[in-house]
């Protein structure tokens, strides 16, 4: 085995550490705001949760492998996908915005590519469009409507219960919503860097195309993301638990719910999906079903603002970094 995959592999899970601590906040954010979990007890559920969802699925790791590239590319061009995703989340996370880890990888892998080939033939446009950007655009809108409609329903269903008892209940029902939000981060998220390492072997000529993700890969990257969200992504956790509208247990329940919906569903799809920018639309969803004005769109607007920007600005980092490894590497 090379150095440059080595290095493509201890990268690769430092990203998806990275990944689990900037993206805690998305599955336990609303549960430890609505106080249905301690901040121990929360982690503990997450961590676990998005170990066993890394393991259950290849749909979005197999995309990241073959859907995406057209050509044949080298060791350093994943490494430099890699550097350029990583250096983008640490920026986003010092800031304390809720950006996409995963359009930060397919940027950088999109940017890098055309970099190494001088040129944007060698990227699949179609699977960009397909698995990328239609999902980017779709699965925040949906998660909001789906958000919306449960906390609907949940208005009209216990409008004549007193809201003591309704607030025990979904304090209850949190910890399963929690739970399945964690699951549904873990089939996502952790498969891109499934993915990546495995492009890497391929084109080490260590693994055949269209093989499959070795399993000592699919158990170096659920270890990787759980303990990354073990350590916690707190900065971003005050962005979502409260930043973003009021939340109440009802409204924490709806909110993970749909969110876990829509990850499961465009899972299952192998469409490598923002869990961010799914639970902060079903967040905001359930938080106008009581009125629109309860969510601060300011806040709203600027979350907004730095998804539109993350693959842009991930293209120029990935391909910055294949041209520093090229020249003096």
């Amino acid at each position: 085995m090379s150095i440059i995959i080595v290095c493509v592999v201890a990268f690769a899970l430092i990203f998806e550490f990275i990944n689990g601590f900037h993206d805690t906040a998305n599955a336990i954010a609303t549960s430890v705001y609505t106080r249905a979990l301690s901040v121990g007890k929360a982690i503990l559920l997450a961590a676990g949760m998005n170990f066993l969802g890394a393991l259950v699925s290849e749909n979005v790791a197999k995309t990241i492998t073959s859907g995406l590239v057209a050509v044949s590319i080298e060791e350093h061009v994943v490494l430099a996908a890699l550097l350029g995703a990583i250096v983008w989340n640490l920026i986003t996370w010092w800031k304390a915005i809720p950006s996409s880890s995963s359009h930060a990888l397919i940027g950088s892998l999109v940017g890098a590519t055309m970099v190494y080939t001088m040129g944007v033939h060698s990227v699949k446009w179609d699977g960009v469009l397909s698995k990328v950007v239609i999902p980017l655009l779709t699965s925040p809108v949906i998660g909001f409507f789906i958000g919306f409609l449960i906390m609907k329903g949940i208005y009209l269903f216990f409008a004549s219960r007193p809201r003591s008892r309704v607030n025990r209940l979904f304090l209850r029902l949190q910890v399963f919503s929690a739970a399945l939000v964690a699951f549904s981060h873990g089939t996502n998220d952790a498969q891109k860097t499934m993915g990546i390492i495995t492009l890497a072997l391929i084109t080490g000529n260590l693994l055949e195309p269209g093989s499959g993700v070795p399993l000592e890969v699919k158990l170096m990257c659920a270890v990787a993301i759980a303990f990354g969200t073990a350590v916690g992504g707190w900065r971003i956790m005050k962005t979502m638990g409260g930043g973003v509208t009021k939340l109440e247990p009802a409204s924490g329940f709806a909110a993970q719910t749909s969110s876990a919906l829509v990850i499961e569903g465009m899972s299952l799809l192998g469409a490598p999906i923002s869990t961010t920018q799914v639970i902060t639309t079903s967040v905001m969803g359930a938080g106008s079903a009581r009125r629109l004005s309860s969510v601060r769109w300011r806040i709203a607007r600027d979350i907004a603002m730095t998804w539109l920007v993350t693959l842009p600005a991930t293209m120029v980092l990935g391909g910055v970094m294949v041209f520093i490894i090229e020249r003096f590497l």
